[in-house]
């Protein structure tokens, strides 16, 4: 019957919506479950992300691109880069959160983390098989999928180059389209190139919005590639250039730290507490010393800081 209904369901467009209807109502396929919300990520990324036009540009832009083109040459391939609490993490979230209907708890949507899931590295060869078995089974399963890798800064070095044939544009089989489906990559490793780029931006006077990604898309390659504490060190997916965008996450202003403040109090009722807003954004450490420019811990802490002010 679900067979059936399959064919009918992709088939005959004048009936699309009565069959999507019947089809979804009985089935938990991946079909079904993806739903993708481009104008609402959009918004998200614009209300909810501070500081960040690199990112917001970027991300909004290469998944609708990618989206958009029904037989995609290559999967969607985005490697976050920056310090910590500069909203890594939040970005991949609001991805899962607007492709799929059950947001990020969708079973398409897969999140691995080194410490968790690949903890030993003397382990490598065990982890490779496991992770490729693992990442071929659910595309198999859904062409749709999500895969997100946390903390590559402490991936087992090689583990993560068993994905190479999944990413480039050949990964064809018989009822599965591997090029449809999107990875994350998140990691702290090039955060320095970052930093600098965005510190001399502003010891020259510049707009923080006047730093271009072409600036550092280079540099964080390289500085990814040659970090020998990276997942990605010497890795054969950044040679074959299989990275579509290195996003770099800039170090966050007072300002941007006291913007966090002020939606996380309105989230609990509290808008109206500008003296919270105050207390947490100069409780916070800044770097450099000198000029304090740039949140040492970006975001991470406000949620603790606002406990402690409220």
């Amino acid at each position: 019957m679900l067979a059936v209904l399959s064919v009918l369901f992709f088939c005959f467009n004048p009936v699309l919506c009565v069959f999507q209807r019947l089809y979804c109502s009985i089935s938990d396929s991946c079909d079904c479950d993806f739903k993708p919300n481009i104008r609402d990520l959009e918004w998200d990324l614009y209300k909810n992300v501070f500081g960040q036009h690199l990112v917001q540009d970027v991300v909004s832009k290469e998944v609708a691109r990618f989206l958009q083109n029904k037989s995609p040459d290559r999967p969607l391939v985005l490697s976050f880069h920056g310090s910590s609490g500069t909203g890594k993490t939040m970005v991949s979230s609001m991805l899962g959160n607007h492709l799929y209907g059950s947001a990020m708890s969708s079973p398409y949507v897969h999140q691995f983390i080194p410490t968790l899931h690949f903890p030993s590295a003397q382990r490598v060869n065990r982890y490779q098989n496991e992770l490729r078995s693992w990442v071929q089974g659910n595309l198999t399963e859904c062409a749709r999928s999500v895969f997100i890798f946390d903390e590559m800064e402490k991936m087992p070095p090689g583990l993560i180059d068993v994905l190479e044939p999944f990413l480039g544009p050949s990964h064809v089989v018989f009822r599965t389209n591997y090029r449809k489906a999107i990875y994350v990559f998140i990691s702290t490793t090039g955060q320095e190139v970052i930093y600098k780029v965005a510190l001399e931006n502003r010891q020259a006077g510049r707009e923080r919005e006047e730093i271009e990604l072409m600036e550092l898309q280079d540099a964080l390659r390289e500085a990814v590639y040659s970090d020998n504490t990276s997942g990605f060190f010497q890795s054969s997916i950044i040679q074959q250039n299989l990275i579509t965008r290195f996003v770099p996450f800039l170090p966050l202003t007072r300002c941007h730290v006291q913007r966090c403040v002020r939606s996380q109090l309105c989230q609990r009722g509290s808008c109206s507490r500008h003296d919270v807003v105050q207390a947490v954004g100069g409780d916070m450490q800044y770097s450099p010393v000198q000029d304090q420019y740039f949140s040492t811990t970006g975001c991470k802490a406000v949620p603790a800081k606002i406990n402690f002010f409220l």
